[in-house]
């Protein structure tokens, strides 16, 4: 009995595109520029939980007092997200593809993430409509990681990567959402949305922007190998 991932034929077209043609310029900024903020992040959560600030908007005071309710699982979903932001340059990009430790390391440290993003939704700060995006998206990021992993235990090495590109995506949404909040933050007098609010509906914005980039990257690269 086959227990592998069945492969699809855009599957297999597309792993013939990836391993000849390197990501397009714009692709690689956007990685980098979410993989800064991602970082950026992580390290500023850290400093807050830390030192609580005291001044400063009150939502954004408010969303920190929200975190450090459930610091001890905060800490063990943020570092280990660090940890795979930090390595996953190492995973995806040519440069390294000689390296094999990178991914036998990213494989473990995200499902630490994606068990613990479950376990954070508990305390969803943009209630239901938060917790929805979690699910969904967390779900996906971890279908889209035990496929890679699958494929490179059959040393399908093209098509691990297309789909560790797909988890890799699906988890720097996370560093998407920022902006979009920036904005929500930005124009709170405005809309009278509270942060309670928007923060849901931010990272339903967020995640969806990533994936879909990748995916009609993905789609692109299809119709040239078609």
């Amino acid at each position: 009995m086959n227990h592998f991932p069945v492969v699809s034929k855009s599957d297999s077209q597309l792993a013939v595109s990836s391993s000849l043609k390197p990501a397009p310029y714009w692709l690689l900024a956007g990685f980098w520029i979410c993989t800064m903020i991602a970082i950026a992040v992580v390290i500023r959560r850290l400093v807050a939980l830390e030192h609580p600030s005291v001044s400063g908007p009150p939502q954004m005071a408010a969303l920190d007092n929200a975190f450090s309710s459930h610091t001890a699982l905060t800490v063990a979903h943020i570092v280990p997200a660090l940890a795979f932001v930090l390595l996953a340059p190492f995973a995806l990009l040519r440069r390294f593809a000689a390296l094999r430790w990178p991914k036998k390391l990213l494989y473990p440290l995200g499902i630490v993430v994606g068990a613990t993003a479950y376990a954070m939704s508990t305390y969803a700060v943009g209630g239901w409509t938060e917790r929805s995006a979690v699910f969904f998206f967390d779900t996906l990021f971890l279908y889209s990681l035990v496929r890679a992993w699958l494929f490179q235990s059959r040393n399908q090495d093209a098509l691990s990567r297309l789909w560790l590109i797909r988890a890799v995506a699906v988890l720097l949404g996370i560093a998407t959402t920022r902006p979009i909040m920036g904005i929500f933050f930005a124009t709170s007098r405005l809309t009278q949305l509270s942060f309670q609010q928007f923060f849901g509906i931010a990272f339903w914005v967020g995640f969806s922007i990533n994936w879909i980039v990748v995916e009609a990257w993905f789609r692109a690269a299809n119709q040239r190998v078609a």
